[in-house]
């Protein structure tokens, strides 16, 4: 979940800068770059509890501990929220690309998540992923705590998840409720990994949304692992991406507009507009705005904040507000995802890279999707959550699209030739998947296998066997 952008704060006099904000993220593919998030469960080691803010065992001790590795300290209220690592800084040093901006920020239970600098390969996306993972588990060591990636918390109730010290958090715990039942369980008991990626200009953003918007539930369906609810089987395999579907209906799901004729950059900025508010930012306070109209705030009329009109940064703050399965910044997102260990860390990006970053690979994962009705993509986000891969399709399964987007995104990375320092390319990053398909097996599958086998009915050794 995005903290408080860092745009600079111009005033907006047309409402044709909304619209220009998205269009400025345009690249040509030379500049094209890779950012990968992921968050994970912090838990104390010697009762698995989640870990508070305060205190010895806490994520403010887990922060304090990073900054020991080049992370500058980020505060609100006087209290540690975050850390950002200025750019061309390494830390351990271990990847040889240039670095961007990164950061490291809180959900709102405490998950850690690792914002990544844009980076120009997957060879080195993965790189940063272990140097984090690698900077953390030193902290834990030293804290007695542990790090688990899965893609729903399996064992503690919402009402036992700890809550951070952040504004936009408060306003949201509040909202989230009176808007759909499973709001509070996204922000305090999920865990994602998604990867962020450049278009060219509006043409290529569109065709970008719309195959990634088709695809997403065939990644949902290969990176399930949330299979658990307060210890025990929740009935999904995914039940991380289920949740999105009773989290609030005006800021989430597949945005069917995007596949009508005529959508682009000013079609995404009239959704935005229809998008309730949660906040408005203003001197260090977050002001309720909680189901307010950014288009009320255009024209002055805010009740939050009478009078006052929004900044470029406010147009960027409320872009983080809307969840749906594909967001668009200025870059567009893939949200579809549950977190897990590090190797699927890598083969996120290595799928969409693959398919979005080579024009053949592009035009090829279209064709797959185009003929999709309506019915069909909503069929495939809405039965994917249970059923991934074994989802019936057509006539076929789930497993059988996305082995041919496998194939796509393969022949994609191959063409892109990123060479790591042993001459391997990025399809090595797409091994994790690869085996998925064949086994015709998730993540959340094997993990059931395990609690209904050697685990004896308890999800605690998850916590021992899959921690980083």
């Amino acid at each position: 979940m995005s903290s408080h952008s860092a745009q600079p704060d111009t005033a907006i006099t047309d409402h044709r800068e909304l619209a220009a904000y998205l269009e400025a993220g345009s690249k040509p593919s030379k500049d094209w770059r890779i950012g990968t998030e992921h968050e994970k469960f912090g838990f104390r080691l010697d009762d698995l509890r989640p870990l508070t803010y305060e205190g010895p065992q806490g994520i403010e001790a887990v922060l304090r501990g990073l900054t020991r590795f080049d992370w500058d300290p980020i505060e609100e209220d006087g209290k540690l929220i975050a850390l950002s690592r200025p750019e061309n800084s390494r830390g351990e040093a271990c990847c040889n690309s240039a670095v961007g901006m990164a950061s490291v920020t809180l959900e709102p239970a405490g998950q850690l998540e690792l914002s990544g600098a844009p980076l120009e390969t997957i060879h080195d996306t993965c790189c940063e992923a272990a140097c984090h993972l690698k900077e953390v588990k030193a902290i834990s060591e030293e804290l007695g705590i542990g790090f688990l990636g899965m893609g729903f918390q399996p064992k503690w109730k919402r009402e036992e998840m700890p809550w951070m010290p952040k504004g936009r958090y408060g306003i949201m715990r509040r909202y989230m409720p009176t808007v759909g039942n499973l709001g509070l369980d996204m922000m305090t008991r999920t865990c994602t990994v998604q990867v962020n990626l450049d278009f060219a200009d509006e043409a290529d953003m569109v065709k970008k949304f719309r195959v990634s918007l088709a695809l997403q539930p065939i990644a949902t369906a290969l990176f399930a692992d949330s299979p658990f609810t307060d210890g025990k089987p929740n009935g999904y395999l995914s039940y991380r991406s289920h949740i999105w579907t009773d989290t609030d209906p005006h800021r989430t799901g597949m945005l069917d507009f995007v596949f009508e004729d005529g959508f682009g950059f000013e079609r995404y900025v009239d959704y935005m507009l229809d998008v309730p508010m949660y906040f408005a930012y203003r001197n260090g306070v977050y002001h309720d705005a909680a189901g307010q109209s950014f288009r009320d705030f255009l024209a002055g009329k805010l009740p939050a904040l009478p009078g006052e009109r929004p900044s470029i940064r406010d147009w960027s703050d409320h872009l983080t507000t809307a969840f749906p399965e594909v967001r668009l910044k200025k870059f567009l997102e893939m949200r579809g995802a549950d977190g897990g260990p590090w190797s699927r860390l890598c083969a996120l990006p290595a799928f969409w890279v693959g398919l979005l970053y080579d024009q053949t690979a592009l035009d090829a994962a279209w064709d797959l999707v185009r003929d999709f009705s309506l019915a069909e993509r909503h069929a495939l986000r809405d039965g994917v959550p249970k059923h991934a891969l074994k989802l019936p399709f057509r006539d076929g399964t789930v497993r059988d699209l996305a082995r041919e987007a496998v194939k796509i995104a393969a022949h994609g990375l191959q063409r892109r030739a990123r060479l790591n320092s042993r001459g391997a390319d990025e399809r090595l990053h797409l091994e994790p998947l690869i085996e998925f398909i064949e086994a015709n097996q998730t993540p959340a599958e094997r993990k059931l296998e395990l609690f209904h086998g050697e685990w004896n009915g308890s999800v605690d050794p998850v916590f021992r066997e899959f921690a980083y």
